[in-house]
């Protein structure tokens, strides 16, 4: 049986599972984890919103966060 509360993060945010908690509150959690260079500058695994929107706008804001630091390690 499926949970209603979570749904399909290929739909949804590619690469992050999206659940709704019971109080209403959406978050998403990366499937694969960041790296602990992307992790020490700031990039988080897991987030919430109150909207999908929002969420979309806060995983947005810690893959751009992972990508620079991935850049510093490469440069």
């Amino acid at each position: 049986m499926e949970d209603a509360r979570t749904t399909n993060p290929k739909s949804t945010i590619p690469g992050w599972r999206v659940i709704l908690s019971d109080k209403g509150r959406l978050w998403a959690s990366r499937v694969l984890p960041f790296t602990d260079a992307e992790t020490d500058v700031g990039a988080d695994r897991t987030v919430d919103a109150d909207t999908l929107d929002e969420l979309r706008a806060e995983v947005d804001r810690h893959e751009a966060i992972a990508r620079e630091a991935a850049g510093r390690v490469t440069s």
